[in-house]
């Protein structure tokens, strides 16, 4: 039987985690929002603005990794919320003020882009020094649903709020998120271990590659390294494609886009909520070789979209599949990866993951804004499915999940 209870520090933890989270869902797709609405950005300025962010954060983030793994986490994770909250609250003032541009937009998904991958590394490391083992499986899945009941709720009331209050109004309660994750991280009292003596040395070549060494020396973590990135860079690449064909060819307004997309996401709800159960059921193995396939499956959907309500329709059954099977990989897999990676490694090995993840979509986001600059939203959304359709032969085999709990 499954654990449940996992005490007050996980509590404030994801309580931190739940209000950025609901932040990001009310602010889903703003800077597309902004440059399509203020500044009359077509589709490559669009994938631009999105991929940009996410290259240069990365290439910022590389050295975080080793820098944290030797630190005191909760400091690095109320720093970069703070200057999250910092670059977010600059674009409503440059709007008030007439002076906002594209690339604001640009600098502001850098930094956030960079503060995003830090904190992601910080509280994953420092997740697993405050739940034991046996229970990371249900924290994991805690955080999953979190993250999609925010997408559900946030993305109509976001829509509902550009249009009755202007196109920055989601920026700033993303803001104000930030802030009060800061202080919820801040309210945690559990006092981190210190690193070893000898530990806390000057970074060396070797110690920025130890993340990448690790994971491409592990019988399941490298395949679901590669599997994931490609599968995640793919599926984004085609969200601002998606957003330039619903919204200015295609003519929905920014509440059916947001509900759209919003709606669907009651399947990663479902999904995470029954990660532990499926797992329990059919093993860790089959959840990842099932659900990592059929989460490729779906997104050729889109590539279908038509006006009106058919193509509303079109998006939320396409959606819902995907989602409902990454909630319940997503939670599997972040408990596996977390397992299976050495303490000591722990900040290194997340920071890697993410930064490849992040340089992946800038790129890829790119090639598909390109492309649907040159062949239309419509065929680059339809090749991105079709590319999905092959990334399961990069999920790791039994034999090689055997020998890993081994």
């Amino acid at each position: 039987m499954l654990k449940t209870s996992l005490g007050r520090p996980f509590a404030w933890l994801w309580a931190a985690y739940a209000v950025s989270a609901y932040g990001t869902g009310l602010g889903f797709g703003a800077f597309s929002v902004i440059a399509i609405e203020v500044l009359h950005a077509g589709s490559a300025e669009v994938a631009a603005l999105s991929s940009c962010g996410l290259a240069i954060g990365a290439l910022l983030a590389v050295p975080l990794g080793p820098w944290m793994e030797f630190r005191a986490k909760r400091p690095v994770m109320i720093a970069m919320d703070v200057l999250r909250f910092a670059a977010l609250a600059s674009i409503p003032v440059a709007y008030w003020l007439n002076a906002l541009s594209f690339a604001q937009l640009l600098v502001v998904s850098t930094v956030a882009a960079a503060a995003k991958i830090a904190f992601a590394a910080a509280s994953g490391a420092y997740l697993k020094t405050i739940v034991p083992a046996d229970r990371l499986l249900v924290a994991t899945s805690r955080f999953e649903s979190t993250t999609w009941s925010a997408t559900v709720v946030g993305p109509p009331l976001g829509g509902a709020a550009i249009g009755l209050l202007g196109p920055v109004i989601t920026v700033i309660f993303d803001a104000v998120s930030y802030l009060l994750s800061a202080l919820g991280v801040t309210a945690i009292r559990v006092r981190e271990q210190p690193p070893e003596p000898g530990q806390a040395r000057a970074r060396r070549w070797g110690d920025v590659v130890e993340g990448w060494r690790s994971i491409l020396a592990h019988d399941t973590l490298r395949p679901l390294f590669f599997n994931t990135v490609l599968v995640n860079s793919l599926i984004m690449a085609g969200e601002p494609v998606a957003s330039v064909l619903m919204l200015s060819h295609l003519g929905f307004p920014v509440w059916q886009y947001g509900l759209a997309f919003a709606l669907p996401c009651l399947g990663g709800l479902i999904g995470s909520r029954l990660s532990p159960r499926v797992m329990a059921r059919i093993g860790e193995h089959a959840v990842l070789r099932v659900f990592g396939t059929l989460r490729a499956c779906w997104p050729i959907g889109l590539a279908f979209l038509r006006p009106g309500l058919p193509g509303l329709l079109v998006v939320m059954v396409t959606e819902f599949g995907l989602i409902l099977c990454i909630g319940l990989f997503n939670s599997v897999f972040a408990a596996h990866r977390l397992r299976h990676t050495e303490p000591g490694k722990l900040s290194r090995v997340l920071t890697a993951w993410s930064v490849t993840s992040s340089a992946t979509i800038a790129v890829v986001t790119v090639l598909w804004g390109l492309l649907a600059q040159l062949t239309g939203p419509r065929a680059a959304l339809a090749l991105a499915g079709a590319l999905l359709l092959v990334t399961p032969v990069l999920l790791p085999r039994k034999e090689k999940v055997l020998s890993s709990v081994r």
